[in-house]
C-alpha cells in the first residue's frame, strides 16, 4: 500500500530562520550527534527507510530528525504533549525537509489529527515518547503498523504503557526502552529534568526557592534530580514514595519521607514526577497552606487532578502567564503552573542540550542496530544493547577530554577468574 504523505502542518514558516539560529546553537552542545550524523551522510544505513518520531518538538528534536534524515532516513515528526512543541524549530524543521505536524498550543483533536498524519506514512521504525503511536499503533491504526519492524520508547511512562501491550500479549513488534539505558536515566532523567523543572518554576513565578518547603511526588531518577536541585537552592525537601525501597533511598540521602496527607499540610511548593494518576486530589489540596504552589513534571498530564482543583475553586484568576491562581471555599489560594502539563517543557525548555546528545545518540543508534537485528528479536521490551550504551558514554567523555584508565590482562584474568581470590 502506497503511504499518504502529508504536507508539514507549522504555526509559521517565516520562523524558520529564527528556529535555525536556535538549533545550531542547540546542535553546538551535541558533538555526540554531529560525529553520527557526518558518519551515517557517508554510509546511508537508512536509505529507503520511513522514521516516525513523537517527541517535544524542541532543538534537541530537529537536530535528532536531521541526523536521521542525513543517513537516507524520511522523517515524518508529531509532538508528544500538546504544549511543547517549539513552533520556530517546527517551521526550521520542516523547511529542512522534515515532514512535521505540530503546533504549540494546539487543542487535543489537533494533536490526535498529527499523530494520525504521521502514521498515514506507513513508517518503518517508531520513536515514541510517551506511547501515544504505539498505543494508535496497536489501537485505532493498526492498519499504519504492516510495515513497521521496530520502535524505541523514550519515557518512563511510555515504557509503562508498552509492558502492559507485552504482558496481555498484544505487542505487534519488537521495542528498545531507550528510557532504561545508563546514558539515558542517569543524566536526561536525573540531571536534566531535575535543572529544568526548577527553571521552570523560577521563570512561571521568580519565587524563593531557598527556605521553602518542596514536597517531590516520585522518587525515581527524574524525582531524585528534582530532589537535589531544590535542595542545592536551599530548600527543604519532603518526599513521598509508593516503593518502599526508593523511600528507604530517599531517606538514606537525608530526605523526610512521609506520606501525601501528612506533606500537604507542610508543602509550599509541589511537585508530581511519578508517572502515575491523581497524586494530587481534592483532600490534599484542601489541607494546603495559602499560596501552595502545584506542578507537575511526569510526562502526562494526570498526576494532578485539575478538574477536582477547578471545582473546589470559588474563584480563579491568572496573575502571571502560565500561572493559574485557584482559591477554595476555605479562602486558601492555589497556584497551578502550566496547566498542569509537563512544566519543564510547557514553561520552560526541557532539558539541557548537552545531556539530551546522550539520549538522542541512544536513539539512531538504537535505530541502526533495530534495521539489521529486528526481525530475529522477540516482540516484546527490549533493553538497548550494553556496548552500544558504553559506546554513547565513551564518546561523550571523549568530547569532554576526560580520560579514563583499561584494565590491564592480569585485572581482565582476575575479574573473570573463579579460582582466585585474597590468596
Amino acid at each position: 500500500m502506497t503511504p499518504t504523505i502529508h504536507a508539514s502542518e507549522v504555526a509559521d514558516m517565516s520562523l524558520a530562520g529564527h528556529g535555525e539560529g536556535l538549533c545550531d546553537w542547540s546542535a553546538q552542545s551535541m558533538p555526540i550527534l554531529a560525529r553520527l550524523r557526518e558518519r551515517y551522510a557517508a554510509e546511508q544505513p537508512f536509505a529507503g527507510r520511513r522514521i516516525a518520531i513523537a517527541v517535544h518538538i524542541t532543538t534537541e528534536t530537529a537536530n535528532l530528525a536531521l541526523t536521521l534524515q542525513a543517513g537516507g532516513a524520511e522523517v515524518f515528526l508529531c509532538a508528544s504533549n500538546v504544549r511543547t512543541t517549539n513552533d520556530a524549530v517546527a517551521a526550521y524543521a520542516a523547511r529542512q525537509g522534515v515532514h512535521v505536524h505540530g503546533i504549540q498550543g494546539e487543542d487535543r483533536e489537533t494533536y490526535a489529527a498529527h499523530c494520525h498524519r504521521v502514521l498515514d506514512a506507513r513508517p518503518h521504525l517508531v520513536i515514541d515518547d510517551g506511547a501515544d503511536l504505539t498505543g494508535l499503533l496497536h489501537g485505532a491504526r493498526t492498519d499504519a503498523a504492516s510495515d513497521v519492524v521496530a520502535g524505541l520508547e523514550e519515557t518512563t511512562a511510555g515504557i509503562q504503557r508498552i509492558r502492559s501491550l507485552e504482558a496481555d500479549g498484544l505487542l505487534r513488534y519488537p521495542v528498545i526502552a531507550v528510557n532504561e539505558a545508563r546514558t539515558k536515566h542517569l543524566f536526561d532523567n536525573r540531571y536534566g529534568t531535575g535543572q529544568s523543572t526548577m527553571d521552570a518554576v523560577l521563570r512561571l513565578t521568580n519565587t524563593l526557592v531557598a527556605g521553602a518547603r518542596v514536597v517531590v511526588a516520585g522518587y525515581g531518577m527524574c524525582g531524585k534530580g528534582v530532589a537535589a536541585r531544590a535542595r542545592g537552592m536551599g530548600a527543604d525537601v519532603l518526599v513521598t514514595e509508593v516503593d518502599h525501597v526508593r523511600a528507604l533511598e530517599a531517606v538514606m540521602d537525608g530526605y523526610r519521607v512521609m506520606e501525601m496527607d501528612r506533606a500537604a499540610e507542610l508543602g509550599d511548593l509541589f511537585i508530581t514526577v511519578t508517572s502515575s494518576k491523581n497524586v494530587l486530589r481534592a483532600e490534599h489540596f484542601a489541607l494546603m497552606p495559602d499560596g501552595a504552589i502545584v506542578c507537575n513534571s511526569g510526562h502526562f498530564d494526570v498526576e494532578i487532578d485539575v478538574p477536582a482543583l477547578r471545582a473546589a475553586a470559588r474563584k480563579h484568576t491568572r496573575p502571571r502567564p502560565g500561572v493559574d491562581q485557584y482559591t477554595l471555599a476555605n479562602g486558601r489560594r492555589i497556584t497551578l503552573l502550566a496547566g498542569g502539563e509537563v512544566v519543564n517543557l510547557a514553561a520552560a525548555e526541557g532539558n539541557p542540550a548537552t545531556l539530551m546528545d546522550m539520549s538522542f545518540a541512544n536513539q539512531v543508534l538504537g535505530c541502526e542496530y533495530l534495521l539489521r537485528n529486528a526481525a530475529r528479536m522477540d516482540h516484546r521490551v527490549h533493553a538497548l544493547p550494553a556496548d552500544i550504551d558504553d559506546h554513547v558514554a565513551d564518546l561523550k567523555l571523549r568530547t569532554l577530554g576526560v580520560g579514563i584508565d583499561t584494565l590491564s590482562e592480569e585485572q581482565i584474568a582476575y575479574l573473570r577468574s573463579w579460582d582466585q581470590g585474597s590468596a
